[in-house]
């Protein structure tokens, strides 16, 4: 805990920490014009690692007061993306989608001046309005499956590149309001894989370090005026689109009173649309929009999060559907499902009233033994995909279905070529994000869907009858209870690296918590692919241990089924098995 927002202008002068979940004060705000200034009149230092280019699983993220996210960044990416997608073959439209944030706007603005300095066919929002990450994916999926097939199909299923849509999104996610994001998602939809990302990583900081002189660029004047750019409607797309992946008629028929948050994100325009042309009785409540987001309540660490699982950033709509029991025989709740959504709408948050907040692991397995209950046309030899840092519930509840687990390491790019090819109808992560395939079993997006899972909330409630908190209960009673966390071990970067280079060889002990290990993993079963860190399981226990990106801390996720007091004796041991082999 920490006392840094602790001032003279804190009327409560508590620790950042000890005020989450309350609203945010005046002093949490970012300063938007100084946000907005340091991106145009700060330049980063090539030379500086804090101040390059570097691509994570969801694209470039960073602040312009940290000289992370400024104009020279953005010029740099795009170009290197115009030079990846034209290496690649790719010469259909680019799709380009941003969010709230403050400089999202801004960010796009670049980025037109460089795709039309380059003469790339774009397509922008015909609505001048902010676009969710699922929508963007769900159109470049829509676009080139009306494009003649080509000669041959890639490795991850899709189309000869010729004649493809790919695109770019401009978004940080769930993070704070002064932060930025740009992330690439090629023809096949999904998040770019780690070989692209690299390429254009090194490709912009190699612009960068040449001060920018290979990147073609036009005024913004100009560039809005190019014949390479067009619009692409991308809400109608979606929401009209919508009855082939989720049972709307069911929602409606009982109707399912659901209330939404957007969080002040990019689905803000979107759940009134969805709520009005399927007749649902939706109720959007809070449509804000607020570069500051002012209206949030802070989140663990104190901080302005748009993070849809976290309690104390959901903190109002979890108030909301919480009885007022002041009056003595409690109040009325207004919804039978309350849901919330992150800046780019890529993530879900699932709130009832009997239950509050659910666990993101707790819904994923509910969805699971939900849709393949439920969706007929999907193949009946499609695995579940899961996360290898996701819940053993769903591992249990896999095992009920008679279904093979496909288990990937972390990063949703693992599950593109299986929805591609509807070899993979279900994919989820612990983070809450998640999408599943249309009833035929075809691909909806081949990126996280945050409205498609709060909207399945919904069918799940006006078909069983049941809340996804009871359904869960009753997954407990048939499977068990396990318990979940996660925590931070610090380390240095060699150790860090050392933690990613690991050998199953290298771990000695037999037992884990007083139960035999089972499987010591460094790649994950699903595909074999590394995980870049440890995983070690036992028959009602396991822990994953992997280096953090951008802090020196290496994380330990771990899980059991015998109680609280077991895992914590789990991470106790984890932390021995790692730290013995790192130090």
């Amino acid at each position: 805990m920490t006392a840094e927002n602790a001032s003279p202008e804190n009327p409560s002068a508590l620790p950042a920490a000890e005020r989450a979940g309350t609203r945010a004060l005046p002093q949490d705000l970012v300063d938007v014009r100084a946000l907005l200034a340091a991106y145009t009149e700060r330049h980063p230092d090539p030379a500086d690692p804090a101040q390059r280019v570097v691509f994570g699983t969801s694209g470039h993220r960073g602040s312009s007061l940290k000289t992370s996210f400024n104009e020279d960044h953005i010029a740099a990416i795009t170009q290197a993306i115009v030079d990846y997608r034209a290496a690649q073959g790719v010469t259909g439209p680019l799709l380009m989608g941003r969010d709230t944030h403050a400089l999202s706007g801004p960010a796009q603005d670049t980025a037109l001046e460089v795709l039309m300095g380059n003469g790339v066919h774009t397509l922008i929002d015909s609505r001048d309005g902010f676009t969710p990450t699922p929508a963007v994916s769900h159109a470049i999926l829509a676009l080139n499956a009306e494009v003649p097939a080509g000669v041959g199909s890639s490795e991850a299923g899709a189309a000869d590149p010729a004649g493809q849509a790919d695109g770019i999104i401009i978004t940080p996610s769930h993070n704070p309001p002064a932060d930025g994001g740009f992330k690439y998602n090629p023809p096949h939809g999904g998040p770019a894989d780690s070989e692209a990302t690299d390429w254009i990583a090194d490709r912009a900081n190699e612009l960068l370090a040449g001060g920018l002189d290979q990147v073609r660029r036009l005024p913004l004047a100009e560039a809005k005026r190019h014949e390479a750019l067009g619009t692409y409607d991308f809400l109608d797309r979606y929401v009209s689109d919508l009855p082939k992946v989720i049972d709307l008629d069911a929602i409606r028929q009982a109707r399912v009173r659901l209330g939404v948050d957007p969080m002040g994100g990019a689905s803000v325009g979107y759940w009134g649309e969805i709520g009005a042309r399927h007749g649902l009785d939706l109720t959007v409540v809070n449509p804000e929009v607020d570069p500051q987001w002012g209206f949030m309540t802070l989140d663990w660490d104190g901080k302005i999060r748009m993070d849809c699982s976290s309690p104390n950033a959901m903190a109002t709509l979890i108030g909301r559907m919480t009885p007022d029991e002041a009056d003595g025989d409690g109040g009325e709740i207004p919804f039978d499902i309350a849901t919330g959504n992150d800046a780019d709408a890529d993530r879900h948050g699932i709130v009832t009233g009997d239950g509050g907040l659910m666990n993101p692991n707790h819904f994923l397995a509910v969805a699971i033994d939900y849709l393949y209950r439920h969706r007929h046309g999907w193949p009946a030899g499609a695995g579940v995909g899961k996360t290898l840092v996701s819940s053993s519930m769903i591992d249990r509840v896999a095992a009920g279905l008679g279904r093979d687990l496909v288990e990937v390491p972390v990063g949703f790019k693992w599950f593109v070529p299986g929805l591609l090819a509807g070899t993979g109808v279900f994919g989820g992560e612990e983070s809450a994000g998640a999408s599943f395939a249309c009833f035929d079993g075809s691909a909806w997006s081949t990126d996280k869907d945050g409205l498609l899972l709060c909207l399945l909330a919904a069918e799940i409630r006006a078909v069983t009858g049941q809340s996804p908190s009871q359904y869960y209960a009753e997954l407990v009673e048939q499977y068990g209870d396990p318990v979940y966390t996660r925590i931070d071990a610090t380390a240095t970067p060699e150790q860090k690296a050392r933690l990613k280079r690991m050998s199953p060889a290298d771990v000695t002990a037999e037992a884990l918590a007083g139960e035999p290990i089972t499987a010591k993993m460094t790649e994950a079963p699903g595909n074999g692919a590394a995980i870049g860190g440890l995983k070690v399981t036992t028959a009602n226990a396991w822990f994953a241990a992997r280096p953090s990106g951008t802090e020196d801390v290496y994380k330990i996720y771990a899980e059991s089924f015998l109680g609280a007091e077991h895992l914590a004796q789990v991470q106790a041991e984890a932390r021995a098995i790692v730290d013995a082999v790192i130090a």
